[in-house]
């Protein structure tokens, strides 16, 4: 039996396109080392997200204002950028130096294709 630890296991994303959605996070994903388990679900080995197409009225409640993914290097939050350039993503800062975060905190906020605000840091200075 592997030893468990402490932390979010999954997280399930409500949206209104599921097609759109998975081809994004099919392209985004694989740029920032997630795998794919299946048709609607992603992983790191320690986390999972899965997305649920639903009808738009009952998405109206409140919740995360924005996902931070963690880059491991300073390069993939760049690739993740030409990436968003190549899809037309609207971008809403970045890729920055967030220094007053931490040293090093390098960054780009986006939206994806159902409005979330994404975003994709490396951080290798962050206490956790």
């Amino acid at each position: 039996m592997k030893t468990l630890r402490a932390g979010i296991h999954h997280i399930e994303f409500w949206v209104a396109n599921l097609e759109a959605s998975i081809f994004f996070y099919d392209m985004l994903f694989s740029i920032i080392g997630w795998r794919k388990l299946n048709e609607v679900s992603y992983s790191t080995g320690e986390s999972e997200i899965y997305f649920k197409e639903v009808d738009e009225e009952i998405v109206r409640t409140l919740g995360p204002r924005h996902i931070c993914y963690q880059a491991i290097k300073r390069e993939v939050v760049d690739e993740v950028a030409e990436f968003l350039s190549s899809a037309k993503v609207k971008v809403i800062r970045g890729p920055i130096e967030m220094n007053h975060y931490s040293d090093e905190y390098y960054t780009i906020d986006f939206y994806d294709p159902n409005g979330f605000i994404i975003e994709v840091a490396y951080t290798p200075n962050v206490e956790m």
